[in-house]
Parts: structure tokens; sequence; C-alpha cells
């Protein structure tokens, strides 16, 4: 692995360099070989499971590996901590894929640092497996998100509520620099590194940025549009992320930290999982406004840089995050067409269209995405069209209409609402039978069957069946919890 260090080059108030601390009896769990390929990850490394476990548990430091565990800072649940960064995890180096891509790889669950705050720097096995599942199963689904190379069990003992077997996971991102990032050198006051950072983001991310008349309200935007875009692609898969912290915001666009994160099974947008958003401040119809919550905490840290008067500077920052709300709810109504079969948008389908169907499917507490599959069905299904046209009445009506009636027109809309709708999704209760399974008997047998059905979710397979039946009482008393 011919690992880089670019960010480290920005300075040492950017990161705390430490090796991973060792771990008794390492052996991989979990190996992405897809992954591995395109990450341009040698033959010998690919494929020789011993030396991945050592490499990957951070037992074995490679020559060119500098690790380091990043600063940043974050608003927990609105309250800002000015003082995060990686606690348990080490960031390993950088690498160029196979597309030219820069990619970080990091482990989580490798040992503290000086950011650990009293914690053990540990991971469970378990939410190392939830991290990998959920985090291919959401590339798979065509959102954007980290991805994870490797999980490792490390033969060790972490305590949490119990005695739990210890786990390692090998994260890979297009950087783990975050809006807690920024926010950690704007309120230490730190305007050099922050303008730095700024620099290195756009060259980063958003190289067209650097062409803008202002590159800090250049940026901005483009961060924020990639955010919308991002909520966006959650709300189409029903995916409740379950800690929008800032330091869970990554500039990239990416989804990141899949702690107490969870599926929407009953649509309702006031659904909450976590355990520790006792006030809901994360519910899934929540995501959209807290997204724009926090790109405006990068706004505030970016002030000095977009302005040297701080009036004009929040004023132009303002007219950039004025234009979220009225973006976001084009592109979630064109998303949700798009579910529904509608690549153009008929002229009487407003919003509202969208929310009456929402509204039906809150009152009977159907299922966010057994209700998308039942409509595509009913367009070859008499028995489940005279079904949803009793349980939906007249908007069913309404959208048959809009959908036509002509072979051609009906075949175009399955082909839309077949790209935008899965057949699949990682359902929570699956999630927990296959952490189980794997927790107890140490082998990733389960993950791996679950996984190759995760990987095709737009597709009926022979073992899709297995795991598209709904929880018992939709999940109502499912709980979530946060890996450290």
């Amino acid at each position: 692995m011919q690992f880089t260090h670019s960010y480290l080059e920005l300075g040492e108030r950017f990161y705390q360099k430490i090796n991973p601390s060792p771990v008794s009896a390492p052996h991989i769990l979990l190996w992405n070989s897809a992954l591995a390929k395109q990450l341009l990850v040698s033959k010998g490394l690919n494929e020789s499971r011993d030396e991945q476990a050592q490499v990957f548990s951070g037992n074995k430091v490679l020559d060119n590996s500098q690790p380091s565990a990043l600063a940043y800072c974050g608003h927990q649940f609105g309250q800002l901590n000015p003082q995060l960064g990686d606690g348990r995890a080490h960031l390993l180096g950088e690498l160029i894929d196979a597309n030219g891509k820069r990619v970080d790889v990091q482990l989580k669950g490798s040992g503290p640092t000086q950011y650990s705050r009293n914690g053990d720097g540990r991971s469970a096995l378990a939410p190392a497996l939830r991290e990998y599942i959920m985090s291919e199963a959401m590339y798979y689904l065509g959102v954007p998100t980290t991805r994870s190379l490797a999980v490792v069990a490390t033969g060790d003992t972490v305590y949490r509520d119990t005695e739990k077997p210890g786990g390692i996971t090998a994260r890979v991102a297009s950087s783990h620099i975050r809006v807690g990032t920024f926010v950690y050198f704007a309120v230490h006051k730190d305007f050099e590194s922050l303008e730095k950072l700024l620099n290195y983001s756009i060259k980063r991310h958003y190289p067209a940025v650097a062409q803008s008349e202002n590159k800090a309200l250049g940026f901005l935007q483009a961060v924020m549009q990639a955010q919308l875009e991002l909520v966006v692609q959650w709300m189409r898969v029903g995916f409740v992320h379950g800690v929008m912290n800032t330091d869970n915001c990554a500039i990239s666009g990416e989804t990141i930290d899949y702690g107490p994160c969870a599926m929407m099974n009953a649509y309702s947008a006031a659904t909450v999982f976590s355990s520790i958003d006792v006030q809901g401040r994360y519910a899934f119809g929540n995501q959209p406004s807290i997204a724009l919550w926090n790109v405006t905490r990068l706004a505030e840290s970016l002030l000095t840089l977009i302005n040297a008067d701080q009036k004009t500077a929040i004023d132009l920052a303002q007219d950039v995050l004025g234009m979220y709300s009225e973006q976001f709810e084009e592109a979630f109504n064109s998303m949700m067409l798009k579910k529904l079969g509608l690549s153009i948008k008929p002229e009487a389908a407003t919003g509202l269209f969208i929310q009456q169907l929402l509204m039906k499917m809150t009152e009977q507490s159907l299922d966010y995405t057994q209700t998308f599959i039942d409509l595509l069905g009913s367009l070859t299904e008499p028995s489940l069209a005279e079904k949803l046209g009793s349980n939906l009445g007249e908007w069913y009506s309404t959208w048959r209409e809009w959908l036509g009636d002509t072979p051609e027109q009906l075949n175009s809309a399955r082909e839309i609402m077949m790209r935008h709708n899965p057949v699949v999704i990682p359902r929570n209760h699956h999630v927990e039978a296959v952490l189980k399974s794997c927790e107890s008997s140490g082998k990733a047998d389960a993950a791996e069957a679950f996984l190759s059905v995760l990987q095709q979710p737009y597709t009926q397979q022979a073992a899709t069946s297995q795991y598209q039946d709904l929880p018992i009482e939709t999940d109502v008393s499912y709980k979530t919890f946060c890996g450290t």
C-alpha cells in the first residue's frame, strides 16, 4: 500500500502522531476484496489473511505509513464541545485509487490517543460489523458513503454494558475532514490553520471553487449542495443517521460514522432509534433541517475568510444559506416523483401530492420501502392495484392517471421506479440477527450471506426474500447505541 500524507503536511496543529495499540490475537473476519482491488492493494496483501490481520489491527505499521489521530471538535446534540478529535481511530495514510482519486484509510477501535477523554480507544466487534454492513449497503444503494475495507476481530475483550469481543474497522473515506474540523480552528482562533484547511479542502474536494471570486463563499455553497444531495438520498432509502453532530458531518458529502444508525420501517417523520437522542433532534424528518444547521456552523467558522468586515461576511453567508430550503424542496420532490415513476413532473404534481402520500403512510403505519414496492407491483398485478386503491383512495387514482395507461407509458414508469426503489434494505432486525450470529460464532458466514443480497438491492435474487420480511410491531421498541 503506497501511502502518502498530504493532510499531515498542513502541520502539527492538525493531528497527533501516534501508533495504534497492539491487540493480542487479530484475525480477519470480513475482507472487501473488490474495494482492495480498487485501492490497488498489492496482490500479496489482498490474498494473505495473516498479513491483513497484522496491518489492519495496527499490530504492524507499514514502512510508508504515519499513523495519526486527527484534531476536530463538534456540536454534540447542539452543544459545542471544543475538543474532540480521534479518540479511538488512527489514520494510516492516503492512497490514490484506480480512478486516480485520493482516499484516506483509517482504523477505528485501534487504541487511545490524546483525544480519548478517558475512553479505552477500543470498539466492540458488533459496531465494527455494523459499520461494514451498513456502509456497504449504502454504497450499493447508491448513497454517497465512506466504505469498509476490513473488520478485524482482536481477540481481546472490551467492557461496555457487559463484556464484549473487540473489533477494529478499516474505513476508507474521501477524507476525514468534517465541519467540526473547521469549527475546531475557528473556536481556537487559529485563523492561519483555518485558511490552510480551506485551501487544502478546496484542492482535494472542490477544485472548481479555486476559480471563484470568493473561495470561502464558494466552498460553503459547494459543501451545502453536497449535504443537501446526501440527505435527499438518505430520505430516498429511509436511512436514519442517528447522530448528526457537526463532527459526523464530512465536508465531502459522504455518510460517515454508522454508530446508532437504522433504517425506517413504518413511515413516520418522527422516527428515532438512537438511545441517546431522547428529544428526537435527529429524527428522520429533521435530517434536512439539521444538515442546514450543520452547514450554518461551517458558515460561522468561515466568516473571517469570507470577508474582513463581519457584517458583510454574515450577509454574504446568509445569502448562500437562504437558498437551501427552496433547493432542498425541489431536489426532494424530484427524487420522490422518480420513486413514483414520474420522469416528467405533471403540471398538477406539487409537493402537496407527495405530502398527501406520506400522510396516508403515517396514518396507516405503512412500511416505507414496501409501499413503493407495492406501488410498482400494482402496475402489473390487479390484486395489488385493488388493495392500494382501497388504502390510498383518490391519491392512487390520480397517480395512475398521471402515469398513463399505454404499455409504453407503464413500462417507462416501471423502469424509473425499479432504479429508485430498492427491493431490499438492511432492515434492523436482520442486521441485529447477523451481528448476534457473528458475535457468538466468531465467524462471518451470516454477514457474508446478508451482504451478497445487499450488494444487489434493486434485483430480486433467489435469497432476497429471506431479508424482506417486515419486523414485528414495525420496530417501535428498537433502540440503537453508540459504539463507544
